[in-house]
């Protein structure tokens, strides 16, 4: 594999993950601000969109901890340890 193609991998692979720590980043500060996602605007809509699936995963493997949900940081872990793991392989 070129030296190039190494590069964009590596620079795709440090945005995608950026973008998403940051959509979940917004989408914790959003259920802080509107908890309920009813007559929620179109931004409010995509973040919950491109959020929910990663998300949804960590809760069904996440103990029920009440009203505090805990998956956004376990997502924010594995999100740092796939990118890792990607940049030290190429």
């Amino acid at each position: 594999m070129s030296i190039e193609v190494r590069l964009f991998i590596a620079q795709f692979v440090n945005i995608l993950a950026e973008l998403l720590i940051l959509a979940i980043f917004v989408r914790v500060i959003l259920s802080w601000i509107r908890p309920v996602q009813v007559n929620a605007g179109k931004f409010s809509m995509f973040i919950i969109e491109i959020t929910e699936p990663i998300l949804q995963f960590f809760r069904k493997i996440l103990p029920k901890t009440g009203m505090l949900d805990l998956s956004p940081i376990v997502a924010f872990l594995a999100i740092e340890l796939i990118r890792t793991l990607i940049l030290n392989f190429l």
